[in-house]
């Protein structure tokens, strides 16, 4: 496979579509902090009513590029358009966003009712427009019965909802939410993230979410921006993400891999004694770092007769029961101490009876043999 491009017509879950006109666009923008360089050259473009994740480990710039988008830390040089409109050096109250904190930052002193009329208030809106309005917005997160209420009364998913309504509320064509999940235990995470995403779809409000949790951003986005020192690794859907990862940082980062330095030749690569094909249009003898996912690799039943391309004779190491699947550890003398790990569906493992010890063959898909060059890690 290719490592540079991604094609999303090629996944039939995801069917090619006309490229809808973009709401926000950044070109070229830098942010620094005196010598450091927080962001390089950004630039990317979000559609009307997209959902979008930046995505990526601590320090990797992705807050610094949502503060710069509010006007709240403004960069260094770049320009922003926001519904046709140069926003590039105005300040974030003549910007037309709402934004969800971390932390939620509700009033403590006010009630619900009066946390959500907070922006409605203050732009002058008749006071019966803003009652129904708020009376409006509780009853879409769900939480009507909680208007008399103080902040400190309800729980972190409860002001997770309020604040959102407050965001909301004066309508605001784009919608900033700074990992608004991070602070709630995993069930709470799991049921809102589904709450927020249905939320913007029924609004068709822009939004714009940073989180460091891959597994939010590939269920709730439409699109994920992976950023790393700075800069963008790849933007493209969750399934392009993951299935055809432009690095080898996305390849980490997102999901695991099981990883193997190795030299191409003849369009295969070396895997322990073993030589698998892999799809690439990298050039013969490229130094490079041969990546499979542990889900990829496919058990098929048999001994040590391992016949067919891209399959090996291994035995079963180690087994490790994870809920929905097992992790399973594989050795044998065509790895050569190379390790392998796969995650084998709990089906598999019933049907073919895998256990320690046992003797298997395993299938790595030529499509799924993902080579990156070395000089790329």
């Amino acid at each position: 496979m290719s490592v540079t491009t991604t094609d999303a017509a090629a996944d039939p879950a995801e069917p090619a579509k006309t490229p809808p006109e973009a709401y926000l666009t950044i070109r070229g923008l830098w942010k620094s902090f005196g010598d450091f360089i927080a962001l390089r050259d950004i630039s990317l473009s979000v559609a009307q009513g997209e959902f979008i994740c930046f995505l990526g480990p601590s320090g990797c710039g992705k807050t610094t590029l949502l503060r710069a988008i509010a006007g709240l830390d403004p960069q260094s040089r770049g320009t922003i358009i926001q519904g046709g409109r140069d926003v590039s050096v105005l300040p974030a109250s003549a910007r037309d966003y709402g934004i969800v904190f971390q932390s939620y930052a509700l009033f403590p002193n006010l009630t619900v009712e009066r946390n959500v009329a907070f922006g409605l208030e203050n732009t002058g809106v008749p006071r019966a427009k803003v009652t129904a309005r708020v009376a409006e917005l509780l009853e879409l997160v769900g939480l009507p019965e909680q208007a008399q209420k103080y902040p400190a009364q309800l729980s972190g998913g409860q002001q997770q909802r309020i604040a959102l309504a407050r965001a909301i509320a004066i309508g605001p064509g784009l919608l900033l939410l700074d990992e608004p999940l991070s602070a709630l235990d995993a069930k709470v995470r799991v049921h809102l993230r589904h709450e927020i995403k249905e939320l913007q779809r029924k609004l068709g409000v822009t939004t714009i979410m940073v989180t460091h949790d891959q597994e939010e951003a590939l269920s709730m986005a439409d699109r994920i921006v992976v950023m790393n020192h700075g800069g963008i690794e790849q933007i493209g859907t969750p399934t392009e993400i993951y299935r055809h990862p432009a690095t080898l940082f996305v390849a980490d980062f997102i999901g695991e891999t099981n990883r193997v330095s190795a030299t191409l030749r003849g369009g295969k690569v070396a895997l322990g004694k073993a030589e698998l094909r892999a799809e690439t249009d990298l050039p013969e003898g490229t130094g490079v770092t041969v990546a499979v996912r542990p889900e990829d690799i496919l058990p098929h039943a048999g001994g040590h007769e391992a016949a067919g391309e891209n399959r090996l004779a291994v035995t079963i190491a180690d087994m490790e029961f994870l809920g929905s699947y097992w992790r399973v550890h594989l050795s044998g003398e065509a790895l050569e101490g190379v390790p392998l790990v796969a995650n084998f569906s709990m089906n598999a493992v019933r049907r073919l009876r895998l256990s320690v010890g046992r003797a298997i063959t395993v299938e790595l898909p030529a499509d799924r043999v993902l080579l990156f060059p070395e000089s790329r890690k």
